[in-house]
């Protein structure tokens, strides 16, 4: 499989998927097909996954992968889970997100800052054939931004494996235990066994 199409315009996403696929080349749909977009309609990670990979399929006639990735906070009863990327709006910027997520939490103490990453990475073939795969890190949301490197909510995403922030982390640390590579890990398995 030399080519796989990614079912995103997020350019950060593409970058840390290069570092982490060895099976063949990623490219952005926006590069195959400019302005494309399919809005997220589904009820859970798997759903909305499946929903891009199966539009990129078939727009592209290309095996095409897409994910979908949720940030899931005990004290706030799971959220922003499936809205994690627009949890403060449609057209939020990271720090939008990383703020109202510290303002949701202020005053809350650990153990109540407990969070998980989860990533579902839907893979589906020109012909229909679907496989998802998924990951998953525990750690706390932090009180406070920091680190200067990472995207999205690495700065207070406390890994506990690497006791400290995603975002204070090389690429190569975070790539060892954060859930988009534990997802892209079970694909790239999946792919070496065909």
């Amino acid at each position: 499989m030399s080519q796989i199409v990614l079912a995103s315009a997020n350019r950060d996403k593409l970058k840390e998927l290069e570092k982490l696929i060895n099976h063949g080349e990623i490219v952005a749909i926006g590069e195959i097909i400019p302005g494309w977009d399919v809005e997220e309609t589904g009820l859970t990670l798997e759903e909305n996954a499946l929903l891009k990979a199966r539009a990129a399929a078939e727009a592209t006639n290309r095996v095409s992968i897409a994910d979908d990735t949720g940030l899931f906070v005990w004290a706030l009863g799971g959220a922003p889970g499936v809205y994690t990327a627009r949890y403060a709006g449609e057209s939020c910027s990271y720090s939008d997100n990383t703020a109202k997520l510290l303002n949701a939490l202020s005053g809350e103490k650990p153990p109540n800052r407990k969070a998980s990453f989860k990533t579902v990475i839907a893979m589906v073939t020109p012909e229909g054939e679907e496989h998802v795969f998924e990951g998953s890190v525990d750690g706390l949301i932090t009180e406070e931004l920091r680190g200067g490197g990472g995207f999205g909510y690495d700065p207070v995403f406390y890994s506990t494996e690497l006791g400290k922030t995603f975002a204070e982390s090389t690429s190569e640390e975070k790539g060892t235990v954060s859930h988009r590579a534990r997802a892209m890990k079970a694909l790239t398995l999946y792919l070496e066994e065909k």
